[in-house]
Parts: C-alpha cells; sequence; structure tokens
C-alpha cells in the first residue's frame, strides 16, 4: 500500500506516528499494530484518524474553549505548534464544531430550570418541523430535543420563579398548534460530566 493511499473503512489499526507528526503511516489491514492502536472515526468530512493525543486535546478544549494552542499543548505535552495543527485538523473533520459559552442564568435571574415532555395530539397533527419551528421561538425554551419514548419532544425551559414558568407553560407552550400530553421535572441540582473522550 502506497504511503500516500488513505486507509479504508476495512482497517482496523493504523500505524503509529510521533506526536503532532505526519497523517500518512500506512494502515495495517489486520494483525497488530507497532505503537497504540488507533481506530477511524466517521467524520463529518470522510474517515478521521483519532489518537490518544487528540482525545487528550478534546477533553481539555471541552474544559475549557477558550484555551490558546499553546496552553492545550502544555496540559497534553506537545509544542505550542503541534497543538494548533491538530486543534485545527480536528475542526476542518468537524468533530471540534464552534465554542459554546455557558451563562449563569440563576445570575441573570432565571432561577427555575424545568424538563417538559411534550406529546403532539394525534388529532390534528401538525408537522415535526411546524412545531419545532414554533418552540424555537419562545425564548424561554432553551433546548428542543426530539426523542423516542412516551413523549415526541423535551424542552429545557427556564423561568424567572414557578408563577413565571406557570405563565410560559400556559400561554405559550400550551398555546402551540399539536400539543397534547405535558410532563414537567423541576431542575433541583445539576452536575456536569465531561462525557466519554
Amino acid at each position: 500500500m502506497s504511503p500516500r493511499s488513505r486507509p479504508t473503512r476495512c482497517c482496523r489499526y493504523e500505524g503509529a506516528r510521533s506526536p503532532g507528526g505526519s497523517r500518512r503511516a500506512a494502515a495495517v489491514a489486520g494483525g497488530s499494530a507497532p505503537g497504540p492502536p488507533r481506530y477511524f472515526h466517521p467524520g463529518r468530512r470522510g474517515d478521521t484518524v483519532i489518537d490518544d493525543l487528540d482525545r487528550a486535546i478534546l477533553r481539555t478544549v471541552q474544559g475549557n474553549a477558550t484555551l490558546s494552542a499553546g496552553a492545550v499543548g502544555r496540559v497534553v505535552g506537545l509544542s505550542q505548534p503541534a497543538a494548533w495543527r491538530r486543534i485545527r485538523r480536528l475542526r476542518e473533520d468537524g468533530i471540534l464544531a464552534g465554542r459554546e459559552l455557558d451563562l449563569d442564568l440563576a445570575a441573570l435571574g432565571f432561577g427555575v430550570t424545568v424538563f417538559l415532555g411534550v406529546k403532539l395530539a394525534a388529532r390534528g397533527r401538525v408537522s415535526l418541523e411546524d412545531f419545532e419551528r414554533a418552540v424555537s421561538a419562545i425564548p424561554e425554551v432553551r433546548r428542543v430535543e426530539h426523542v423516542l419514548g412516551r413523549y415526541d419532544y423535551r424542552l429545557r425551559v427556564v423561568a424567572r420563579d414557578l408563577a413565571d414558568f406557570e405563565r410560559v407553560l400556559r400561554r405559550r407552550i400550551m398555546a402551540l398548534p399539536g400539543v397534547g400530553e405535558l410532563d414537567s421535572n423541576v431542575v433541583l441540582s445539576e452536575e456536569r460530566r465531561p462525557g466519554p473522550i
């Protein structure tokens, strides 16, 4: 196999490369590979090879997306140029997308967060796109998730207090076309975990 050939989906491992080095290591079809095992992840722009350093970078920027490439490199043990090249590749391949800021909603006066299950009515059913467009226009609805199970959607709704949530529920959400059964769960506390990277 030519060193310039791209690994295919059937390959399980690729030869090891030096940190921040070339991505042209030849793929090993079957058998064991020298160095740590690496696998192919189907990314948005073709197959992306993810190794342990890439995972360390992802864990680092997931905790703080404002870090510079030099700061990320110091955490994971790479030089600034090597870390910058890897971050750029992860962005180009669609694995790193955007930067999300966490707002302290309680400090902004929104002290109540509610997960709201919404089951659309079978009679006079509106299209999913119409419901999503209408519910997304409500400022207090922070997230809309289309789910499987008892409910069709799970909404994350914020309000200043329970009375304010009742107002949003009655005047805005229940007034949406196609809304049938509702179920609400008030968030008492929340712990965010980095996830399996």
